[in-house]
């Protein structure tokens, strides 16, 4: 079996899939104030071509993929794409990532329908500063989500909080309370500087070393450093001793985890990124329907994984990708 291996030997397993770049809500690291989502119908993957797309992928060794947004669940009948993938050889393990906004009503259907774990977004356990950050968001509804997610037995199920110096870096200890209340795992991530807002997220920057110092200073030696799986995402993470809670950092800007990169990204309208911080994509929906044929595409993606760069410049660049915005690209 062929098996999708980067110029600098790296082996991808992990395919990102965005059903959707529309989201009901427009959290200001993720998008531009004034950035509307104007993607028509025809643009967009159908589930058929998403399907096919995951399958050629898993015949290629990818056994992960999450599904990802905008907002995955405001796809309309997102369960038949679940079921779908579900339906896949090769794919063990297919995780969502979501604001749980719709959670409270989909949980149950989307365990039954192959969704196996979650993560979760969430910057903020204040209602009003959590409204501020999502730009209208429902903290109340959110936190009901994540309780029907715990309820229907998805797991494990991983928080994911955006830390932002002055906004909301105050609530670490608080959103790691919240994390262990509720058996829960939590990362917390870095400002990445795409879009527009690049020069914000670089203002806000809160860096991986003073996170974990604050964690530190709370949990101290009950901190136990995990081995990650190779299917895992770049997060360095702690056991939390006495406790069902991991904690884990994400930092693309303050440390570059590109060695270890597993993973490319797939848009709703069909074109695969090879990397968060870079430009390069190529079209799998032209391709697929132009009419060519399963071993043409598998190569066309083999072919586009030779130009999936060695790593990204957050550190020294912050307008590379100023064209993009992270809501069209399924973080």
């Amino acid at each position: 079996m062929n098996q999708i291996i980067d110029p600098f030997n790296r082996r991808i397993t992990y395919l990102r899939v965005s059903v959707t770049d529309h989201c009901n809500y427009r959290c200001h690291y993720c998008r531009d104030e004034d950035h509307q989502t104007h993607t028509k119908k025809s643009q967009v993957l159908t589930f058929e071509e998403i399907a096919k797309i995951v399958r050629l992928f898993a015949e290629l060794g990818v056994t992960k993929v999450r599904l990802t947004g905008g907002e995955p669940l405001l796809r309309k009948d997102i369960l038949d794409l679940t079921k779908m993938l579900g339906e896949i050889p090769g794919l063990t393990d297919i995780p969502l990532s979501t604001n749980a906004h719709l959670l409270p009503g989909l949980a149950s259907k989307l365990k039954n329908n192959g969704i196996n774990r979650a993560n979760i977004s969430i910057d903020s356990l204040d209602p009003v500063r959590f409204k501020e950050i999502t730009r209208d968001g429902d903290l109340d509804r959110v936190i009901k989500g994540i309780d029907a997610a715990i309820s229907v037995g998805i797991k494990p199920i991983k928080l994911n909080m955006v830390v932002m110096k002055g906004i909301n870096d105050d609530e670490i200890e608080s959103m790691t309370e919240f994390a262990i209340n509720r058996g829960l795992d939590l990362r917390f991530i870095e400002t990445m500087p795409i879009g527009l807002a690049g020069i914000e997220a670089v203002d806000r920057h809160y860096s991986e070393r003073d996170i974990l110092s604050r964690v530190r200073a709370s949990y101290g030696d009950k901190l136990l450093p995990i081995q990650s799986k190779q299917t895992d995402g770049p997060a360095k993470a702690f056991k939390i001793e006495g406790t069902q809670t991991s904690i884990g950092t994400i930092s693309a800007v303050s440390n570059n985890f590109c060695s270890s990169c597993n993973r490319v990204r797939l848009t709703a309208k069909g074109e695969l990124i090879l990397c968060l911080g870079q430009k390069d994509s190529v079209s799998l929906r032209d391709a697929l329907r132009s009419g060519m044929s399963d071993s043409k595409m598998k190569q066309l993606i083999l072919d586009a994984i030779t130009k999936k760069p060695e790593k990204h410049f957050f550190d020294s660049v912050i307008d590379n990708i100023s064209s993009r915005q992270m809501v069209e690209m399924g973080g």
